[in-house]
């Protein structure tokens, strides 16, 4: 009962204690001003790395403008890191904790949480190979297994990739093993053009490679004039003739939509026409023979 009034009554000083209050109130005004500065420390940095790359703009030593957007997105991660963890120290000391001694033991603290973060090494080794050998950079399309998409952000752990509607996908580095590229080398549109058996293929022919010389001067996502290979199959009502063309990477979706929108305006206007479904029907009685019935 006596140890009991004795805690009660320390309790009760220490809740009365000016002095303590003040050192409370001081250090959370440090902790707060401490977490306010390394905002404002943040923000300043992620300024200074955008300048830092706008002036590398005007540099004839310039890198290409994909490694420069995935350089800004690194620092600006690395940044943040240190800032928060110098942030946190800082705050540890202000709550009265020996830091030295936590650094200290933070080498024997880590090496046995290292053989448990195995992943998490491999992810950040991952991460920096992804980088330095530029196997894809922010503002990519890449496919990584069953994830499709533009690369958003390349951080020390994870990778995010963007999908074409809109979901973000996260993977770590680590997992990272196979990746296929689409935006390093220009892409290939092609299309296919159907002429009927009954038209003249020579002059539709004549007709398409005219206008495909036309094109690159109305569209400049196309790297050289479209190239017509000629007939690339018979079909059961058709002749199909291949278009193709050299276009900067991942446009070949909209060139590709662009030429058979001119292919067929060119085409109905010199009365070429694309032919469609046909159907043979037969008649068979007992006195005449088969005779023989098109429908259209």
């Amino acid at each position: 009962m006596d140890f009991a009034n004795k805690l009660m009554n320390k309790m009760t000083d220490s809740f009365f204690n000016e002095d303590m209050w003040l050192s409370a109130g001081q250090g959370l005004l440090k902790i707060i001003g401490i977490l306010i500065l390394a905002s404002i420390l943040i923000k300043i940095g992620n300024v200074v790395i955008g300048k830092i790359f706008t002036l590398r703009t005007k540099s004839p030593l310039r890198i290409s403008e994909r490694r420069e957007n995935t350089l800004v997105k690194l620092l600006d991660n690395v940044l943040t890191y240190l800032v928060y963890f110098i942030a946190l120290l800082m705050i540890l000391e202000t709550l009265s904790f020996d830091v030295k001694a936590l650094l200290a033991g933070a080498g024997i603290v880590g090496l046995a949480v290292g053989f448990g973060a195995q992943n998490l090494v491999r992810d950040i080794i991952t991460g920096f190979f992804i980088i330095f050998e530029d196997q894809f950079s922010v503002g990519d399309m890449i496919r990584v297994g069953q994830f499709e998409g533009t690369v958003e952000e390349i951080g020390l752990r994870t990778t995010k990739i963007k999908s074409w509607t809109g979901e973000i996908n996260i993977l770590p580095n680590g997992n990272i093993t196979e990746v296929t590229n689409f935006s390093i080398n220009n892409s290939v549109a092609f299309v296919d053009v159907s002429i009927a058996y009954e038209g003249d293929i020579p002059k539709a022919e004549k007709v398409i490679e005219d206008l495909l010389l036309e094109l690159p001067d109305k569209y400049e996502e196309m790297v050289a004039p479209p190239e017509l290979l000629g007939v690339q199959n018979l079909g059961p009502s058709e002749v199909v003739l291949r278009v193709v063309s050299e276009v900067l990477p991942m446009k070949h979706f909209h060139i590709s939509r662009v030429l058979r929108k001119e292919i067929k305006m060119r085409l109905d206007e010199h009365g070429i026409e694309i032919p469609y479904p046909r159907m043979v029907m037969y008649s068979r009685n007992e006195e005449s023979r088969p005779k023989e019935r098109v429908t259209e």
